[in-house]
């Protein structure tokens, strides 16, 4: 199966924002990394910079780094979020939270950071349509890759697989580039996020068929 692609806006250009989504068409979403200053040590969008976003012709894969998500997640689907995707330690009651967020009408995900193990979401994986992995710490873009993390993708790989019925896609953020991109995906990686590797590139259209290619020929 080809690789979905989800360019980070975190490395657009904020200033001609637009024009940076219109030179990524053709991926199959664009995501969103929501921070708060406080989960992570950043701070960035909120559900009107959303909104915005939704009206440019590409699926958001919002990607929720904030403290108790189940406080935002109707505005964030309300700003149209396709997948809401939210962090076991953020969130007490999670199984509730992945619940709500479909019952509002978005998809749900979860994502491990590089120090959560696979078994924080063992007991929700067969709730929701995204696995999200962490290859780097989240709050910054342009980290380094951390290929310790290609463990966790393949054990992550083996328990999506084991699920009976519909199974979540599973995703890997963080350091993703033409280089990385056959490590994480010979791992199970199926759908990549990839930040300043598009859009610090000239030539997105360029990067973007390199990120393709390399997911091709490993």
């Amino acid at each position: 199966m080809p690789v979905i692609l989800s360019p980070s806006v975190l490395s657009a250009d904020f200033l001609r924002l637009a024009e940076e989504i219109h030179d990524v068409r053709g991926v199959e979403y664009l995501h969103v990394d929501v921070m708060d200053g406080r989960y992570v040590p950043n701070i960035t969008f909120g559900p009107k910079i959303v909104r915005h976003l939704s009206t440019l012709g590409i699926p958001l894969d919002v990607h929720l780094m904030i403290e108790e998500p189940e406080r935002y997640i109707e505005d964030f689907i309300g700003a149209g979020a396709h997948f809401l995707t939210v962090h076991p330690e953020a969130s007490v009651h999670l199984h509730r939270t992945v619940t709500r967020i479909r019952e509002l009408g978005a998809r749900p995900g979860i994502a491990l950071n590089p120090s959560t193990p696979p078994q924080a979401v063992e007991y929700v994986l067969a709730d929701v349509d995204l696995v999200l992995v962490m290859t780097v710490n989240p709050g910054f873009g342009g980290q380094r890759f951390i290929e310790g993390q290609l463990p966790k993708i393949r054990r992550l790989r083996a328990m999506i697989d084991a699920l009976p019925g519909p199974k979540p896609l599973l995703e890997v953020d963080g350091g993703i580039d033409p280089e990385t991109t056959p490590l994480v995906v010979d791992a199970g990686a199926e759908m990549l996020v990839a930040g300043n590797a598009i859009f610090g590139r000239p030539d997105r259209q360029e990067a973007i068929a390199a990120i393709r290619a390399a997911a091709q020929g490993r």
